[in-house]
């Protein structure tokens, strides 16, 4: 609360997780372990998807069509244009 320009509550985290919390109160949670293991990967990949403000159903598209092929999975790490990664030397 004395830091100029820091929010004293952390707003963003508690709308990252505000899918999950009314999911968990409006589906009666999941009956087993792997339900409950599927529902939490789910919604991490739903929300890092949104948080990066990628297209979720085509990475869910993406996974299965890759799990068929027997390819890799896609990342969900933010995907970085390659621009941005080339160091230029100093002259």
């Amino acid at each position: 609360m004395t830091v100029a320009g820091v929010e004293p509550r952390n707003n963003a985290a508690e709308r990252a997780i505000r899918h999950a919390v009314i999911w968990r109160r409006t589906s009666f949670g999941s009956q087993t372990q792997a339900g409950s293991n599927f529902v939490q990967r789910m919604l991490t990949v739903v929300t890092t998807l949104k948080f990066q403000r990628r297209n979720v159903l085509e990475f869910m598209a993406q996974a299965v069509s890759a799990k068929h092929q027997g390819k890799p999975s896609p990342t969900l790490l933010p995907q970085i244009p390659l621009a941005s990664t080339v160091v230029k030397n100093a002259a």
